[in-house]
């Protein structure tokens, strides 16, 4: 299994603005083979962020990576230039591989 994060610090006050874009995101990602599930995540905040993760999981890092060269990929990115008004910075990627699991 692969977990895709990113890390999104969104900016105080917009949070409510930042979960309803997820809720209404087209992302076409149970089109994608591979695809296994989507969370998003809310953490922390501060008087900086409130800290939000996104985790997508993957039957293996080549499903993931045949994702971010789809047409499904280009499809839930567009416009995301127009979300960054809501984050402090942009998102913050990280990809994990299974070693162990119970």
């Amino acid at each position: 299994m692969f977990v895709a994060m990113n890390r999104f610090q969104v900016v105080p006050g917009s949070e409510a603005a930042f979960e309803e874009m997820w809720r209404n995101r087209d992302s076409r990602l149970r089109e994608v083979p591979g695809f296994e599930s989507f969370r998003l995540l809310r953490g922390p905040s501060t008087e900086e962020h409130t800290l939000y993760i996104s985790h997508s999981f993957w039957k293996d890092r080549a499903a993931f990576e045949a994702w971010t060269r789809s047409e499904q990929f280009r499809h839930a990115h567009a416009g995301a230039g127009e979300r960054k008004p809501l984050y402090v910075g942009g998102p913050r990627f990280e990809g994990f591989e299974t070693v162990l699991e119970s």
